[in-house]
């Protein structure tokens, strides 16, 4: 295990916050933050949640019997890859980039060379390659923490912790009413009750990671992100040994300003007021549906009084 590589994996279930928290911290001068989700996940993941979870969003599983190449081409990183090899058919075909994935991938194989072919490697790796590769990426010189986004990857906490002596993991969570209102505007949108499960399962992950890694496993609520994304955000990036930034107020994309935290999730416009408008474009027996499903984990997120406040904003 590499004691010099510092990371950030930025967790959070679907329509939770996590690509708006991830913009946010793009632009911080001592973070280098993946371009899209980073999807580390391999084929061979497989246990009692790959039913419920798409493995390409779980921490990585490698077979022993394949070649460091093969490793590479194992990371499924749909987004990145569909951006750098099919540029028309990525949704962030509107965002210069300039990196070629055969130089990525052979930067991959040379950092791999002499050392142990494990995971904690590998995966230190794929990020150290993506950010040496990424030839037109704004850098302060000042980078030395690496930031990566896997949607609903804080069930894996654990395993993230014990393989990066210096891994973090920044689990973002959301009130289940606006995030599942938001999730129903996708074109194969998951039925309430599984979604609502997945989102259960989620926080309870982070919460008992949380319990058991204090200091390593950060839940953080997208309501307060939205708040004062500088003081909130400020407050994880210190357990990690990072300074505060001005960068952290306003969402960005290699240092570019995005007016909306779009095409990177359905949360357009992360505000108090949008959050509670989201909440409130569902109907009145949704919301009751997911109160039932949700009510052991209300009180413990702060969230027992939110439904209150969407239905008074109204």
């Amino acid at each position: 295990m590499s004691n010099d590589f510092h990371f950030i994996m930025i967790g959070a279930m679907y329509e939770n916050g996590g690509n708006t928290t991830q913009r946010l911290l793009d632009g911080h001068p001592e973070l280098f933050s993946y371009p899209f989700e980073s999807q580390p996940g391999t084929k061979y993941v497989n246990d009692y949640m790959t039913s419920m979870f798409p493995v390409k969003y779980r921490w990585p599983v490698f077979p022993l019997n394949q070649s460091v190449q093969e490793d590479y081409e194992t990371i499924i990183d749909e987004e990145c890859k569909v951006r750098l090899k099919t540029p028309a058919s990525s949704k962030f075909r509107d965002y210069p980039m300039e990196m070629n994935d055969q130089d990525r991938k052979a930067r991959f194989v040379d950092f791999m060379q002499g050392k142990v072919r494990n995971r904690a490697n590998l995966v230190e790796a794929f990020y150290r390659s993506s950010a040496d590769a990424w030839k037109d990426y704004r850098r302060s010189g000042k980078e030395w923490v690496h930031v990566g986004y896997s949607p609903i990857i804080g069930v894996d906490a654990d395993k993230i912790v014990a393989d990066l002596p210096n891994g973090h993991v920044l689990h973002v969570v959301r009130n289940p009413w606006s995030c599942y209102a938001d999730t129903k505007k996708r074109a194969v949108p998951l039925s309430l009750a599984h979604y609502i499960t997945g989102w259960c399962i989620n926080q309870h992950a982070a919460l008992t990671y949380s319990e058991k890694h204090p200091e390593r496993v950060h839940v953080v609520r997208f309501e307060d992100i939205v708040v004062n994304p500088v003081q909130a955000l400020s407050n994880v990036l210190a357990k990690v040994g990072v300074g505060s930034s001005p960068t952290l107020s306003t969402p960005t994309w290699n240092g570019q300003v995005l007016k909306q935290v779009y095409p990177w999730g359905t949360i357009r416009t992360p505000t108090t007021d949008a959050n509670l408008a989201t909440a409130n474009e569902l109907t009145a027996a949704e919301k009751d549906e997911i109160l039932k499903r949700t009510r052991p984990l209300l009180g413990i997120l702060g969230y027992e009084s939110l439904l209150t406040e969407a239905r008074r904003a109204a």
